[in-house]
């Protein structure tokens, strides 16, 4: 039994499909991520040192070079850049496109790894990171006060003032070695066993004032005899200012595959009710939030598509000239295009312009199919046979030219998929979105457009019994 027939002799087993179908692709829009652009990781790894003191003649001498060598061994390397700086130094390695990036980056910390006793002893182990766009931050956030300095609005919120006093320049090394809290021993007897804490914990200025650097003499010579002892912050090199007032900034950076519009919801919310708690004050300001420009960006493709959809219905409405054959592709192409969602969140796409863009498009696509089925039951139906016969017929004639023309447009966007380089990639999303949406407009315009059109559209004359109808149809 063909697929048209079932769906005419069963309308209820169609609408349940369609039905399926609508819920299925809510229920995946509800889930899939929302972002400016399809989620594109370029197959770079990164690896940076610091090395604190040092010129950047000597680290690019001692980092740079020897970290250069280490990957320049990697198969599928495309280039390898670095750049030394004053205590910094980076290699930045790019690899062929295709390279799957975690492997990349597992290989780089492999040969990094290997070359750490090589080194200098001051460096820091080197971090490699990969290039990730999840990693930009999304919004960026600016705490100002009118009381409290910089200094004082960073302890409020890092609580790193301890740190950040122990890289002051010459008492680092007497900072760690006084600046700690170890156990002092315990008491026991016969009942009881306690442990006895001594507490060194370096808290006040005097405290640091007080710290023994050595002895001269026989007298101790104390940091406070030898160096202004105040609070500071650990880098002055780096100033943010929100509106012209010196401010601390901080940065959200969301997770992988999350919805960068929930994001800013939920942080804009996070801040209205930290706002009630702040020292008096101190104020918390969004600088940049790129749900802005996303939320922007899908609104107006949502426009567009709802104005394309509308302008489909009318032409449809103005050749046809019947509001009740109308109605089946006003209903068909929706259910089309929502159910486009379920096969986005099985390829782990997400919703961006690019495959909204892919959305609106398709309109003119699934509507091909449900109108070439439409078109030919209304023609006979107006050649006098009734609405059941008419979508008995009508479809099985358009069955196969629905289903190769249907081939042909997959087999012209599938391929979109497979073109090389950046551009291929960022049009992966589209082109599997574009098929998505020919797949199902085709089961739809098989299934729930002779169902429908046998149950709405009407012919002039007295109809026919539809069982005499079915027998001779058979």
């Amino acid at each position: 039994m063909r697929l048209t027939d079932l769906s005419v002799r069963r309308p209820v087993l169609a609408a349940v499909a369609s039905l399926l179908i609508v819920v299925f692709g809510v229920a995946a829009l509800t889930t899939l991520p929302i972002r400016e652009l399809p989620d594109i990781d370029s197959a770079v790894v990164t690896v940076t040192t610091l090395y604190r003191g040092a010129a950047p003649e000597v680290v690019d001498t001692d980092i740079t070079e020897v970290i250069e060598s280490a990957v320049s061994g990697i198969a599928g390397i495309r280039s390898i850049s670095s750049v030394s700086r004053q205590e910094r130094g980076a290699t930045t390695i790019e690899f062929n496109v295709g390279r799957d990036i975690d492997e990349a980056a597992n290989d780089v910390r492999d040969a990094v790894g290997r070359i750490l006793g090589k080194l200098p002893e001051e460096a820091e182990q080197p971090q490699v990171i990969k290039s990730d766009d999840d990693a930009w931050p999304v919004m960026r956030l600016a705490v100002t006060s009118t009381v409290m300095t910089t200094a004082e609005i960073t302890d409020y919120v890092e609580r790193f003032l301890v740190d950040r006093l122990a890289t002051i320049d010459g008492v680092t090394d007497a900072l760690r070695r006084n600046n700690v809290e170890l156990p002092a021993g315990e008491i026991k007897s016969q009942q009881r066993q306690l442990s006895v804490r001594l507490n060194s914990r370096l808290t006040t200025l005097d405290d640091f004032r007080d710290i023994v650097l050595g002895r001269e003499a026989g007298y101790p010579v104390r940091l406070g005899d030898v160096a202004r002892i105040a609070p500071g912050v650990s880098d002055e090199s780096t100033i943010v200012r929100s509106n012209g007032v010196d401010a601390i900034g901080m940065a959200i950076q969301r997770q992988s595959q999350a919805n960068t519009l929930a994001i800013s919801e939920r942080v804009r919310a996070e801040i209205a009710r930290i706002t009630e708690i702040l020292p008096e004050g101190m104020a918390i300001e969004v600088g940049s939030d790129d749900a802005i420009f996303v939320g922007a960006s899908i609104k107006e493709v949502l426009i567009a598509l709802g104005i394309s959809l509308t302008l489909v219905v009318l032409v449809i409405l103005l050749f046809l000239r019947s509001f009740r054959a109308t109605m089946v592709p006003a209903i068909t192409i929706p259910v089309a295009l929502i159910g486009c969602f379920v096969l986005i969140g099985a390829f782990g796409f997400s919703i961006n312009t690019l495959t909204l863009l892919a959305l609106l498009l398709a309109i003119g696509l699934v509507v091909d199919d449900a109108i070439v089925v439409l078109e030919n039951i209304q023609r006979r139906i107006e050649q006098g046979e009734s609405p059941v016969a008419a979508s008995f017929r009508g479809a099985r004639q358009v069955t196969f030219a629905v289903l190769a023309t249907s081939i042909t447009l997959i087999a012209v966007f599938v391929p979109l998929s497979f073109l090389p380089g950046q551009v291929g990639r960022l049009f992966v999303e589209f082109g599997w979105v574009m098929a998505s949406a020919v797949l199902i407009s085709t089961f739809v315009a098989l299934t729930a457009c002779p169902a429908l059109a046998s149950k709405v559209l009407r012919v002039r004359s007295q109809p026919k019994q539809r069982e005499d109808v079915v027998q001779r149809v058979y």
